[in-house]
């Protein structure tokens, strides 16, 4: 089943099908529906499942690339995957290898501390720690949202840091690795070479995966414009494992 094609997204119908394709997939507000706090997200059961079917299918070449730290994927989606945490300063290349993380700088206590005493002021702010960052998330207080930028923005400046937006959230990362870096990486390992990378995501962040993805000759997808919704994309992919399968054939 390596040869497994993917339809044209439900929302672009007039998108051609997709043979021998290596898809590269968000996880929060794509995989799975944004939730109130990164702790509080709900995997569907038939998720890991359906991931491992999929990755069968394309013969491997299957990653979930995220902003969230490799524990928690591993802790949310604990199937043999080959996956990118972190905004891809940690990529696991293949599900049974140690993941590569170069050494990277983490932001001073001190802003941290900055931090937690803005989400202690304004009540529904949340910081939730990463392994080489921090992103302050606003969902439940949007009246704070420029104050945090305003916060962060100032202590980035002139540091081996940068301020990234996402979905009602702020997030301070190193400079260098991206969802760009991930995709360009793991489209060197033996189960992605010489596939139609495909990229599907729902935030900001995700545009950087998106550029590298059409940059090698492939797609990018916005969830919301591809599909809509997490659940329709899980109902897609469950689509194209369905599918009787033809010979791949390449994107256009």
């Amino acid at each position: 089943m390596s040869g497994l094609t993917l339809p044209p997204p439900p929302l672009l119908p007039d998108q051609a099908p997709v043979g021998r394709a290596a898809l590269f997939l968000d996880f929060d507000g794509t995989l799975v529906e944004i939730a109130a706090r990164p702790d509080a997200v709900q995997v569907p059961p038939g998720l890991p499942g359906l991931l491992t079917r999929l990755q069968a299918g394309l013969g491997g070449a299957l990653a979930v690339v995220s902003g969230r730290p490799m524990q928690d994927l591993d802790h949310f989606l604990p199937v043999p995957l080959a996956k990118a945490g972190d905004h891809g300063a940690t990529i696991r290349v293949q599900p049974h290898l140690a993941a590569e993380a170069p050494p990277l700088p983490v932001p001073p206590e001190a802003w941290r501390l900055q931090a937690m005493a803005l989400a202690q002021a304004h009540p529904g702010v949340l910081v939730e720690e990463k392994t080489h960052g921090f992103a302050v998330h606003y969902r439940l207080a949007p009246e704070a949202g420029a104050l945090a930028h305003a916060l962060l923005a100032a202590l980035v400046l002139d540091s081996p840091f940068q301020l990234l937006a996402a979905r009602m959230a702020w997030e301070v990362r190193p400079r260098g690795p991206s969802k760009a870096s991930a995709v360009r990486r793991l489209m060197q390992a033996p189960a992605f070479a010489g596939r139609v990378p495909v990229f599907i995501g729902d935030d900001v962040t995700d545009e950087e995966g998106m550029d590298a993805a059409r940059a090698l000759g492939g797609l990018g997808w916005q969830l919301q414009d591809a599909f809509g919704t997490p659940a329709a994309l899980r109902g897609w992919l469950a689509q194209a494992l369905a599918a009787p399968q033809s010979p791949a054939s390449p994107a256009p």
